[in-house]
């Protein structure tokens, strides 16, 4: 069964170079649960991880929603945004536009704000929901624990599930994993899914639920090349 779910994805200023990260993005378990401002706060009051998003928030005009309304935010951090930008040597957007002689992105500002909204709404979800709001996932028996189907604010159909670890010999006994899959084809839901785990979950500002993304290999958007393409149709500012 599909739920509706809706979540809202802020992000900002690019920096070409990653920033290092706090060390709880290494750990989900140091993370501190309660932030005592709206997630729009949150991400500005964290800007190794997040500063490139938090602009891109508000370039995306989703500054009310990340202040006021309750969402569920699978939150990418900077790197993803400095990997999906790139540089014409490194591959990304740059290298894209390069090679088809266009002008490359000097400042993400030069993106269309539409771009920025549509892609940031794939990781949105309406409600504030934590981990324990999400069914168990076990990837060897997706027949038996499949998670389950959400809609994204942006129209896009997700699947999120919890895995549990085996402790002590016992099965699923051990610690527990949010997981966020983009599913390429909804007409054929079971194939080529890209799943990327959760690093720290329920962070809890004001309004909605944050968690953190283990960003290694994703890009905005997921599929880089329907990214790359769009910006290149819309052309830069």
């Amino acid at each position: 069964m599909i739920k509706n779910t809706i979540a809202i994805c802020g992000l900002v200023l690019l920096a070409f170079t990653a920033c290092k990260r706090d060390k709880y993005y290494k750990d989900g378990g140091l993370a501190q649960a309660n932030f005592p401002g709206t997630m729009l706060d949150y991400l500005d009051a964290h800007p190794a991880p997040f500063d490139t998003i938090a602009q891109v928030v508000r370039l995306a005009g989703l500054t009310d929603m990340f202040n006021k309304e309750d969402i569920t935010f699978f939150a990418p951090d900077d790197q993803v945004i400095n990997r999906t930008i790139g540089t014409i040597y490194t591959g990304g957007l740059n290298s894209f536009l390069y090679r088809r002689g266009r002008d490359t992105v000097r400042d993400i500002s030069e993106i269309d704000s539409s771009i920025w909204r549509k892609y940031l709404l794939q990781y949105i979800f309406k409600g504030a929901n934590r981990l324990k709001d999400y069914p168990q996932i076990d990837f060897s028996l997706v027949n038996i624990y499949p998670g389950g189907l959400y809609y994204t604010l942006g129209g896009n159909v997700m699947n999120i599930g919890v895995t549990f670890a085996d402790a002590n010999g016992i099965k699923y006994l051990g610690y527990r994993q949010l997981v966020l899959s983009y599913i390429p084809d909804i007409s054929n839901p079971d194939y080529d899914w890209r799943s990327f785990s959760v690093s720290s979950s329920d962070i809890k500002p004001k309004n909605g639920v944050v968690h953190a993304l283990l960003t290694d290999g994703l890009y905005l958007g997921y599929d880089p090349n329907i990214f790359f393409t769009e910006v290149y149709n819309a052309g830069l500012k």
